[in-house]
């Protein structure tokens, strides 16, 4: 029986990012996804123009319906927009159990808007993180929850890693990709102690969404695997979506990844977890 997975964030009227991202790797390994939609937002490769928050209560709703009317077997949150939506969100998914929670704490857009109000940082560390079965930052985004600078090397990413696993996620997976140098680490930590998954860094046009895919495909990957295994295979997925991102031509600057990978295969390099 195929796994059920929602997706909670905004919108990208271009298709690389959002709950798009979300939906397209839900599919293309194989899950049924469905979608809470947080905020509605103009943006495109260059520039984010507006985003307009959907009221809480909206959220809320949209929540009850997912889960009233369906079996919902992992949950990834992205963009929360604002505080009061952060605790409609971390409310609702307390109140309907939700297992398998996968939080990708959206502080920015990859062009640098924020995404995130000053004062959501609080509800996201106190509610929402205890929530989480994965927490998925990259390397500010794991600086700003920390109040500290962002890790350097491998060897302060695996500190910053398990300083967050402190906070309550059960597993936090720090994301190294905007390290400098050829290679491209992520650190896991959690209940069993610390992995590291590594590979060469891929230079690629489309990386557009990458944060939003890799948070997506562990979600659709929790019901049936291990969290190890899952970001495993989810960094495989990612790799071979930025691989074959080249088969497209949607934007002008930063493209897409190519989440229908299956159809457009590139070969990728392995990793070693």
């Amino acid at each position: 029986m195929s796994a059920n997975v929602l997706a909670i964030g905004g919108t990208d009227p271009s298709g690389a990012a959002g709950l798009c991202a979300d939906l397209k790797t839900f599919a293309a390994l194989g899950v049924y996804g469905m979608a809470v939609v947080t905020a509605v937002i103009a943006q495109n490769g260059q520039a984010v123009h507006r985003v307009q928050p959907v009221a809480p209560a909206l959220v809320a709703s949209q929540l009850d319906a997912v889960f009233e009317d369906a079996r919902v077997d992992a949950v990834k949150i992205g963009m929360l927009a604002t505080a009061p939506i952060a605790r409609a969100v971390a409310a609702r998914l307390r109140h309907h159990r939700a297992p398998r929670v996968v939080l990708d704490p959206v502080l920015a857009a990859s062009v640098g808007t924020p995404l995130l109000a000053d004062d959501a940082l609080a509800v996201l560390r106190d509610e929402l993180l205890p929530l989480a079965s994965v927490l998925t930052p990259n390397l500010a985004e794991a600086a700003t929850l920390l109040g500290e600078a962002p890790a350097i090397d491998l060897d302060t990413m695996r500190a910053s890693a398990a300083r967050l696993h402190a906070h309550g996620p059960a597993w936090v997976l720090l994301k190294g990709g905007h390290l400098p140098g050829p290679r491209s680490p992520d650190v896991l930590s959690g209940i069993d102690g610390l992995h590291v998954f590594d590979a060469p860094r891929l230079t690629v046009r489309g990386d557009r969404g990458t944060g939003c895919t890799l948070a997506s495909a562990i979600a659709a990957l929790l019901p049936t695997h291990p969290v190890p295994a899952a970001v495993g295979a989810a960094r495989r997925y990612l790799r071979q979506a930025l691989g074959a991102s080249g088969e497209l031509s949607a934007g002008q600057t930063r493209g897409p990844l190519q989440h229908a990978v299956q159809w457009a295969p590139r070969a990728v390099g392995s990793e070693a977890g």
